[in-house]
Order: structure tokens, then sequence, then C-alpha cells
């Protein structure tokens, strides 16, 4: 019998996008870039951290923010039935700061993401990955210790770690990536992912 695990972006998939909310909440447009157009992870965050510094935002700015969000709908009924089943483990590239809050919503499920750096005037500084392409090699770690993978996720971002895994699929991407990914399946909801892993399990 063979050993699974579900691996998951979780912005765009399980939570709304934190910085599309927090620019939709100060109305700076140029904070909605998010890596469905800046696929260069680092250089996307040196452009936030820039326009957060020149603006003087805190992180209590953002956690104000983050504070009156929710799962999207159907997220925390979908990682219950998931962690009933199997294992999941959420990969993002958001920040353990920004998530905490909503982890607590979906039930607190495993999360690996990365760190910011604050200062004493609880500014944000820099950021600290856990390491590059953290998700492939998560995926690839998984498969080591002789699970096998599903993953799934919605940007660019999420290509290494969903072409690294073994059954996969795409969660509501942009036009632009189903386009140019043929060969991957599509899920628009959490039910058709719910039915995409079902096969496997």
């Amino acid at each position: 019998m063979s050993m699974h695990i579900v691996c998951l972006d979780l912005e765009g998939v399980l939570i709304p996008e934190i910085w599309i909310a927090f620019a939709e909440k100060t109305g700076i447009e140029a904070l909605k870039r998010t890596t469905r157009d800046e696929p260069d992870y680092d250089t996307l965050m040196r452009y936030r951290l820039a326009i957060l510094d020149q603006h003087q935002f805190k992180l209590s700015d953002i956690e104000e923010v983050i504070s009156t969000l929710d799962p999207l709908p159907g997220a925390k009924e979908f990682v219950d039935w998931v962690t009933s089943k199997t294992r999941l483990v959420i990969l993002s590239d958001t920040f353990t700061q920004f998530a905490g809050p909503l982890m607590a919503k979906l039930g607190n499920p495993t999360l690996f993401c990365h760190e910011l750096e604050i200062n004493a005037e609880d500014k944000i500084t820099n950021y600290r990955l856990r390491m590059k392409d953290h998700k492939r090699k998560a995926v690839e770690a998984f498969q080591a210790l002789n699970f096998e993978t599903f993953a799934a996720g919605d940007s660019y971002n999420d290509l290494s770690m969903i072409e690294s895994a073994d059954h996969k699929a795409l969660f509501c991407p942009p036009e632009r990536l189903i386009s140019e990914r043929p060969d991957l399946s599509v899920a628009r909801t959490h039910d058709e992912l719910k039915a995409l892993i079902s096969k496997i399990l």
C-alpha cells in the first residue's frame, strides 16, 4: 500500500492573496503584483519591500488587514477532508508572520514557508527564504521518504513543485498559464481538486 502526501500552495488555493488584500486596503495598485505577474520571487519581494519602505508601512499595518481575511469559501472543509484521508503539507512562499492567523482558521495544517526580518520599530527590513526553490525540494524529499506525492498550486512559482510531483494539477490558475501548460490538469473548485486527489487514494 502506497503512502500518500498532498502538497498544496496556500495563497490563491486556500486563502486570499495577502498582498492583493493589502493593496486594496491601502489603494496602492503597485502592490497587486504577484508571482502570476513576476515569476522571479526575489525581484518581486525587493519591489514590495521598497514600496512598504517608501510609504512607511509596518508589519502591524499588514497584520491588521490579515486579521480581516478568511479562508477561501470551502477551503476549511477541503482541508478537513484531505487531513481525514491522508497527509497534507502546505508549501508556500508566504511568511510565518503573515500566515499565522489564517492557518488557525484552517485548523492549523502543517505549513512550510519563509520568515520576515522585523526591526525594533516593527518595520519589515528583509526576508529570509527557508531555502531557494523549497517547494520542489520538499516534494523531492517526501519522494525520497517513499511518499507518493500530489501537488497543486495556482501560479508560476508552483510549477517546479508541480512538475516534480507524482500527481499534479493547477488550481484556478491564470488563463495564460493554462494555455502555456496544456499538459496539466486544471481544478477550478475545491470539489474538483478533491476528485483529483480521490483518484490516487
